[in-house]
């Protein structure tokens, strides 16, 4: 949810770009996106960012299915923080392709939004976030941890999605454990409780 290391501000303050009335943009790309690339099995953090609006824009919607990233949003963060809108969306979704590759719907928009201000967020319905091209890793317990340490149960996740719930009660059922298998649930007993759904084998 990328939204897991010490740069995710950046990154969720681009989700919130499209969270509202965009802000004023530098460019808007009018051609039409290109294709959602493939997911990949590992995590395939790009070794540096990519430069031009239509690399951009490839990377950032490779984090969702084709049929979600044809309608989605597409924002970057700029060096400054500020925030440019490359392509407007139709359906609620907003993908960036830095500092992670990520794909979030309206509900995970406004858990990005309570994140960044330390508040509880207020979920209405089942929020989906992509993310099928991994993550760099974070704790499975702490919300706000920034690296690994020997007690923060780390965890480096492959292709998923991500699920919020409005009755955080509903996950009480669910394992917490990322090996075992299967989804498990991050920040438990946490306001920022989620579901993490792989969708390739976890590594060992």
């Amino acid at each position: 949810m990328t939204y897991r290391t010490i740069s995710m501000t950046l990154m969720m303050a681009a989700v919130l770009a499209g969270c509202s009335p965009p802000p004023a943009v530098e460019k808007t790309a009018e051609a039409p996106a290109p294709a959602a690339s493939s997911p990949s099995a590992d995590h395939a953090a790009m070794p540096s960012a990519p430069k031009t609006d239509d690399e951009i824009m490839k990377a950032a919607l490779s984090a969702a299915p084709a049929d979600v990233a044809a309608g989605a949003a597409v924002v970057e963060p700029s060096a400054d923080g500020t925030m440019r809108q490359i392509r407007a969306g139709t359906n609620g979704f907003v993908c960036m392709a830095h500092p992670e590759v990520m794909c979030l719907d309206q509900q995970w928009q406004e858990w990005a939004d309570a994140w960044m201000h330390k508040r509880a967020p207020k979920i209405t319905a089942v929020g989906i976030g992509y993310m099928l091209q991994g993550d760099v890793g974070a704790s499975n317990i702490d919300p706000y941890a920034t690296k690994q340490t020997a007690d923060n149960q780390w965890v480096v996740t492959p292709a998923h999605l991500m699920v919020l719930t409005p009755d955080a009660k509903q996950v009480d059922a669910l394992p917490t454990d990322p090996n075992g298998g299967g989804p498990w649930v991050m920040w438990k007993g946490t306001p920022y409780v989620h579901i993490m759904v792989p969708t390739v084998p976890m590594k060992k």
